[in-house]
């Protein structure tokens, strides 16, 4: 998954997850992409700071900003409790109005979309390679961050 900081035309920044840099792409081409504080649809992506490996082991060198919180390393990211709450609203709602498809959720997305079976509403994991066949046969998938169950 990849963070990017986002900009609309009305100069709203924000913050979007997306699985690749060709997804936020193609969502931002087709217009999918939304400014949550005015609903503009020209989205960009924003500046941003990046943490910089300086060797396999290192730890990542940020910026030199006078309150720069302490580093982290990449594939983490600290999460503000308020987006924290809703990620986990998020899966509860997922976890009790969709079908857990889990390791097959590719399959019955493809039979869903090519009408092959009655489409329901489900989630699940999928490889990256499953991802670019979903793709390419035209099937929409969303991906979230799956944290933590909000009891747990």
């Amino acid at each position: 998954m990849i963070l990017y900081r986002l900009r609309c035309e009305g100069e709203h920044e924000f913050e979007g997850w997306f699985p690749n840099s060709a997804s936020f792409e193609r969502q931002a081409e087709k217009g999918l992409l939304s400014c949550p504080y005015c609903g503009g649809h020209d989205i960009t992506r924003a500046l941003m700071a990046p943490a910089i490996r300086r060797g396999s082991g290192d730890a990542p060198v940020m910026p030199d900003t006078p309150d720069a919180p302490p580093a982290q390393p990449p594939d983490t990211v600290a999460l503000p409790d308020a987006a924290m709450a809703l990620l986990q609203k998020m899966r509860d709602v997922i976890e009790g109005h969709c079908v857990n498809a889990g390791e097959q959720f590719a399959a019955e997305a493809l039979k869903m979309h090519r009408g092959e079976k009655e489409a329901t509403a489900i989630y699940g994991s999928v490889t990256e390679d499953e991802r670019e066949m979903l793709d390419d046969e035209g099937v929409e998938v969303l991906t979230i961050p799956w944290v933590r169950p909000a009891d747990s």
